[in-house]
């Protein structure tokens, strides 16, 4: 069995006196991508933020066993984009990296790799604060990419990408996948996760309703679209 999974184990969740997450379960397994999805408000947002230490809960979500506040240099086990770029507008692109690289002891030399990788290698210099909406995804990509993790965790990356950058991340990600990575996706454009997804799993009203392989969930649907909306708006 392999440990490079990421999985989360019954996260529940109340907020005032309300269920944010009931019994959430699922796995995303080595060499994958798992689209995870819901509605606005289902929960998505709140276990990636518990997965990431950034929430508690009762339950637990860990990275190949090992929970991220528990990661000596998390970076190099995880990197995730998640909630845009955070840093200040007048700092520059290399600059940025540079700081994240060094609060995990990541070599610098990294940089000018990852930059490379998500094709901004021109802009180094730019300041975060001139960045387009998809470059800045790219460098939120970069950031993630920075310590070479096992574990990627990705929420809305393609957000703000032209048609060339949404082309240009399906081959980026499949490329993670197939170099062995863990790769949990969360994201509102179905079409997109259909076409770069191995899993699915949905979540709704803090349950998860649907998880799986992707032409298993999907048994014989059009569409990802058509079981999304068929189980989230009470269909069968």
């Amino acid at each position: 069995m392999t440990t490079n999974n990421i999985v989360v184990t019954n996260l529940c969740k109340k907020h005032g006196g309300k269920a944010i997450l009931s019994n959430v379960s699922f796995e995303a397994r080595e060499g994958r991508i798992t689209a995870f999805l819901g509605p606005n408000g289902a929960g998505k947002s709140s276990t990636l933020r518990i997965l990431l230490g950034l929430d508690r809960s009762t339950g637990t979500a860990t990275f190949g066993g090992i929970k991220y506040a528990a990661l000596d240099t998390p970076l190099k086990a995880v990197g995730a984009a998640f909630d845009g770029i955070g840093g200040l507008p007048s700092r520059k692109v290399a600059t940025h990296l540079k700081i994240i690289a060094q609060s995990n002891s990541i070599p610098f030399r990294r940089v000018s790799e990852v930059l490379n990788i998500v094709g901004l290698s021109e802009k180094s210099k730019a300041r975060l604060g001139t960045l387009s909406l998809g470059e800045g995804q790219r460098l939120g990509l970069a950031a993630a990419l920075i310590g070479d993790p096992q574990f990627l965790v990705l929420d809305e990356p393609t957000n703000g990408l032209d048609p060339t950058g949404i082309r240009w991340f399906r081959t980026f990600i499949r490329q993670q996948s197939d170099r062995g990575k863990t790769v949990l996706l969360s994201s509102h454009l179905l079409s997109e996760v259909e076409a770069v997804a191995d899993d699915v799993v949905i979540i709704h009203d803090g349950k998860i309703i649907a998880s799986g392989e992707l032409q298993h969930v999907m048994n014989n649907l059009k569409s990802l679209e058509d079981v999304f909306f068929s189980l989230t708006e009470g269909g069968a």
